[in-house]
C-alpha cells in the first residue's frame, strides 16, 4: 500500500508522564504538514526494491569480528532476532528469555531458514535494519519520518489522549490494533486472530485515515535516542552507551522506535500508545520491527 496521506501541521502536545520515564517531559512541538504512507511498508513492496536494486540487507551481512572484540567466532554470522514464546511464566526483567538470536533469519526467511513469507505478502517487512528502512526509503524518494512527525500522525487529531483513537483500549469492545492478547510471553490469544504480525489494515484506521501507526510492528524514526525528550531550545542529554549482545562492547548508534507491536502486553510493554518510544541500535533486526516512509 505505497498511498500516502496528507497529514496537517499544528502544534503537538509531545510526550506523556503518566506511563515511563522516558516518554517525558510533555512539551510542545511544532510539526509542518507532511505526507505519510498509509500503512507500514508490506513485504511485497520490500521485495520489488530488492528485485529492482539487489539490496543486500544488514541481517545478511557478514558480521566484523573487529566490531564484535570477545565474541565467540561461531555467533558472528548474519541473523536476526526472533521473538519465542516461553512455555510458561518467566521473570519479565530478562528479554533474554522470549527472544533468540537467529542465524539466517533476514527479510525473506524472518524466522530464519526454511520459513517463508509466502503467505505473509502484505503483511509488514520485518527484521529490516535502520539503514535498510533509509535505503528503501531513498529508493521511492521519500524519506523516514521524525518522531514528532510519527507521533502528531498517530494522534490523529486527539489532542492529548492516551490511545491513538481515544482514552480506552477497547471502547465498547472494540479492538482497535495489533497487540498482545494473553499472557505475555506464553500465551497470546491473538488480536482479531492474529498471531504474530497481521496484514496492513486489518485493523480501524485513525483519524487521519492512517492504518497499524499503533501496534503490528514497531516502527524506524529518523529521530536520534535521547532517554528523555528534548524540547525545542534544550541542550540533549548524552544517552550513553549499553552492551552489543553478541560481545559487551560498544553499540552502533540507537534511534526511536515508535508504536508499539503485536508483542506489547498490558504487564510488560504497555507502549501501544502514540506517546510511547523506545530504543534501538540502528544495526538491529528483529521479527516485531518495521517501517513506512514521509515526504
Amino acid at each position: 500500500m505505497s498511498e500516502m496521506i496528507s497529514v496537517p501541521g499544528g502544534t503537538l502536545r509531545m510526550g506523556s508522564e503518566e506511563f515511563y520515564r522516558e516518554e517525558g517531559p510533555v512539551h510542545d512541538r511544532p510539526v509542518d504538514p507532511f505526507e505519510l504512507d498509509v500503512a507500514p511498508v508490506t513485504n511485497e513492496e520490500f521485495a520489488e526494491f530488492v528485485a529492482a536494486t539487489a539490496y543486500v540487507t544488514v541481517a545478511e551481512r557478514p558480521l566484523d569480528p573487529a566490531e564484535f572484540p570477545g565474541a565467540d567466532p561461531a555467533a558472528l554470522v548474519p541473523g536476526a532476532l526472533v521473538f519465542t514464546p516461553t512455555d510458561g511464566p518467566v521473570d519479565l526483567s530478562d528479554w533474554r528469555a522470549w527472544w533468540r538470536w537467529q542465524p539466517g533469519a533476514y527479510w525473506r526467511e524472518p524466522e530464519g531458514p526454511g520459513s517463508s513469507i509466502g503467505e505473509r505478502l502484505q503483511h509488514p517487512v520485518v527484521a529490516v535494519a535502520y539503514a535498510d528502512a533509509l535505503a528503501y526509503a531513498t529508493w521511492r524518494g521519500k524519506r523516514l519520518p521524525d518522531e514528532a512527525e510519527w507521533e502528531w500522525a498517530a494522534r490523529g487529531g486527539h489532542v492529548g489522549a492516551r490511545y491513538a483513537w481515544g482514552d480506552e483500549r477497547e471502547p465498547d469492545g472494540r479492538v482497535m490494533a495489533n497487540t498482545w492478547h494473553g499472557a505475555f510471553p506464553f500465551r497470546n490469544d491473538g488480536a482479531l486472530g492474529w498471531q504474530g504480525t497481521s496484514p496492513v489494515a486489518s485493523f480501524p484506521p485513525n483519524g487521519y485515515g492512517a492504518f497499524d501507526l499503533i501496534g503490528n510492528v514497531w516502527e524506524w524514526t529518523a529521530s536520534p535516542w535521547s532517554p528523555r525528550h528534548v524540547p525545542p531550545g534544550s541542550v540533549a542529554v548524552d544517552a550513553g552507551s549499553r552492551t552489543n549482545l553478541l560481545s559487551g562492547g560498544s553499540e552502533a548508534p540507537r534511534r526511536v522506535l515508535k508504536g508499539g507491536s503485536h508483542l506489547c502486553a498490558p504487564e510488560y510493554c504497555l507502549r501501544y500508545r502514540p506517546a510511547a518510544r523506545s530504543s534501538q541500535t540502528e544495526d538491529s533486526a528483529a521479527t516485531h520491527i518495521g517501517f513506512r516512509c514521509a515526504r
